[in-house]
């Protein structure tokens, strides 16, 4: 579903000599006017997402296999970036992408951290929006990540220091009875551990403390 991938615009300090994968919209240079795809407006993308679902849900429903598509990240202006607009990138995109083909084999990989990148105010507004999928029963994954920031200029942070708080955040995943994995996804960098291994165990150990804590 994504034909621009995942946009930063580099790395910037952060704890402990490590440094955080920043998109910063306003200093993004793109490599190229447009991608391979050309120019695709909303319309263009919802036909293209629309013909694939047509096809691929019903084959999902004979089969029982969930579908579990990863939002657009980041998101960026309907004006879009190298032509296209990332429709998958707003929390009113990904409600209308859930509603086309309705099933219950067709749902999210829900990251949180690139959901709490569509909006002005993560840390209030992501448990809402957790909530609103979490009911209705559309999230099969979750990446449980943190940012700093919103919209248009975030930094990609260890689980603990974020704007979101992970402890609220979890509670709101008992509360909808979800049932399925949480997990780590972006990490920091740190030079003594390039392969990210520490800064992923600490990622598991903080969500394995937060399952038994609210259990």
């Amino acid at each position: 579903m994504s034909i621009l991938g995942v946009l930063r615009t580099g790395r910037t300090p952060g704890r402990g000599g490590s440094s955080y994968s920043t998109w910063r919209f306003k200093e993004a240079k793109p490599p190229t006017p447009l991608t391979r795809a050309g120019q695709v407006n909303a319309d263009r993308y919802w036909e293209r997402i629309t013909y694939f679902l047509d096809r691929v849900i019903p084959v999902a429903n004979e089969h029982k296999i969930r579908m579990a598509c990863h939002p657009h990240d980041p998101g960026v202006p309907p004006q879009g970036y190298q032509g296209v607009d990332a429709v998958l990138g707003t929390f009113e995109g990904l409600k209308k992408f859930v509603s086309i083909r309705e099933s219950p084999y067709h749902g999210l990989n829900f990251c949180q951290g690139t959901v709490s990148e569509m909006l002005q105010n993560p840390g209030k507004e992501i448990l809402d929006v957790i909530r609103y999928f979490g009911k209705r029963k559309k999230i099969f994954n979750v990446h449980f990540r943190n940012i700093r920031g919103r919209r248009d200029d975030f930094q990609e942070v260890y689980p603990d220091e974020g704007d979101v708080n992970f402890v609220e955040a979890i509670k709101v995943y008992k509360e909808v009875d979800y049932e399925y994995m949480l997990m780590p996804d972006h990490v920091p960098h740190h030079p003594d551990d390039p392969r990210g291994d520490q800064a992923f165990a600490f990622a598991y150990g903080y969500i394995r403390a937060l399952i038994q804590a609210i259990s």
